[in-house]
């Protein structure tokens, strides 16, 4: 395992975009969505690190099994509040291919939230398929290469490294 982000470098960098995203959505009554599982850990301090009073949800959303992307996310929980008319806020560990995101982004979106906007931990680089976007903030970008801990997995395994690491 090659280390690519201390746990001081995310912390610094969290509390970065925290500063950013406070400054963008101050006046505004903002809804942080994480992507469940793994944007938990990234979630919970980017939440402490945003200077506002948040709502705070979670959605599950499927689109990885054993290592390999199904290449159709697949919903398994979504907010427990109606989207419409709030400012969206989604947050996700990794911006691999960008389909998973999108797909969430649109399905808020068709429910009548007044913004969607993303933040992720980790944006690859590599060529995304039909012109995905970035993401709105991103936290580092790193190599494609199979990245864990900090909420990046391997079959569930490695979420709870306080860094985050290339697999060799």
């Amino acid at each position: 395992m090659d280390i690519i982000y201390s746990a001081g470098e995310i912390a610094n960098r969290i509390a970065q975009l925290g500063r950013e995203i406070t400054e963008f959505y101050r006046g505004e009554e903002l809804t942080v969505v994480a992507l469940m599982n793994g944007a938990l850990p990234f979630a919970a301090d980017l939440i402490r690190a945003i200077g506002l009073d948040c709502y705070v949800d979670t959605v599950s959303v499927a689109s990885y099994r054993n290592c390999r992307s199904t290449g159709e996310p697949e919903f398994r929980s979504t907010l427990k509040i109606p989207p419409s008319g709030r400012h969206i806020l989604l947050a996700d560990e990794v911006l691999d291919s960008g389909v998973t995101l999108q797909c969430v982004a649109e399905y808020f979106r068709r429910r009548g939230a007044a913004s969607v906007r993303t933040v992720v931990m980790v944006e690859k680089e590599l060529p995304r398929p039909n012109g995905l976007a970035h993401a709105d903030w991103t936290g580092f970008t790193a190599p494609d290469r199979y990245l864990v801990g900090y909420g990046l997995d391997a079959d569930e395994h490695y979420r709870n490294l306080p860094y985050i690491a290339a697999l060799n």
